[in-house]
């Protein structure tokens, strides 16, 4: 019994003093798509704010690629030390794996979840010069030239590409996917009229519809989104069941010591609501999340089921 108390008291000791050392050295933030997009702009606005309260470098590394999942691969090959984290869309958590046969992660096991951030629903957008003035618009020549309205998305398995797919079931109409290699591209192809439409982050392409180089059709959120208080909600509009949130997230390697772990929670937390991290998030359309792991699983589960139903109707396939 005596050596038992003294194991246990070692590791209570040595998880103390995890937590206490970090970090203790440079912490990356793996964002597995450009610089740009939404997940980019979540880490860049905590980084600095962490480096301030945790007196350490926080780093944002960008790596791209297959959708998101080359960064997701890459921090689930990383020493759970707490010297990497994945700043991640939904994408690579829980729709690419329903979508790509060879990967090489699996999204429900391989990563220790932190917490969720921020999440934001999607607008229908179209060129500010586009003949399609509605929603009833785009859907009305959608089936009077099936196949032939272009969607651009972020990639393959993004959350604007299955938001156009649950849109395209949900009116019984069928438009063309056009990926990109990240939002930013897509946004320039849209302003310049060489697709016709998207269903995008608000907060990715609020400056563009404030400058008048978007227009606005709808958004998939249940409520109006406060940002663009004119713009009716899909159900509104009439189409109903497309209520989509694209949300950005913190995992870290599976294996992460549980202090660290929690030290590594109570920080972001904070991070996300400093006020002026706050302030720039909301002002562009993100709603604070910021849950705990506990909820994070619950909810990963549930977007998991809902995206694979969703790509099985379809019959979609990247691989």
């Amino acid at each position: 019994m005596k050596r038992l108390l003294t194991a246990l008291s070692f590791g209570m000791a040595a998880l103390a003093s995890n937590a206490q050392a970090w970090p203790d050295k440079t912490v990356s933030f793996v964002v597995p798509f450009p610089p740009g997009g939404s997940t980019d702009q979540v880490a860049r606005a905590m980084a600095p704010r962490l480096g301030e309260q945790l007196k350490q470098s926080f780093l944002v590394d960008n790596k791209a690629g297959a959708t998101g999942t080359i960064g997701a691969t890459f921090v689930k090959r990383a020493a759970p030390d707490g010297a990497t984290f994945l700043v991640t869309s939904l994408g690579p958590l829980v729709i690419v794996p329903h979508l790509v046969k060879s990967l090489q992660y699996d999204a429900l096991k391989d990563f220790d979840l932190i917490t969720v951030v921020v999440q934001s629903p999607n607008v229908l957008v179209v060129p500010a010069n586009s003949p399609h003035k509605s929603l009833a618009d785009v859907i009305a020549w959608q089936k009077a030239n099936p196949g032939k309205m272009s969607f651009a998305s972020a990639g393959n398995g993004s959350s604007d590409h299955l938001t156009a797919e649950l849109f395209w079931q949900q009116t019984g109409t069928q438009g063309v996917h056009v990926p990109y290699k990240g939002g930013a591209p897509a946004h320039t192809d849209l302003m310049g009229g060489q697709v016709d439409a998207s269903f995008q982050n608000v907060n990715s392409v609020l400056q563009y519809i404030k400058a008048g180089k978007m227009r606005p059709l709808a958004i998939t959120s249940p409520k109006r989104s406060p940002v663009l208080p004119d713009v009716p909600t899909l159900a509104e509009a009439g189409v109903k069941n497309v209520e989509v949130a694209s949300w950005q997230a913190i995992v870290a390697p599976k294996g992460l010591p549980p202090a660290v772990r929690q030290k590594a929670h109570e920080a972001f937390v904070q991070a996300i609501n400093d006020p002026r991290v706050k302030e720039q998030f909301t002002s562009i359309g993100f709603e604070i999340v910021a849950n705990t792991p506990e909820q994070f699983a619950t909810f990963q589960q549930a977007e998991y089921a809902r995206w694979k139903k969703v790509i099985e109707t379809g019959k979609i396939s990247i691989d």
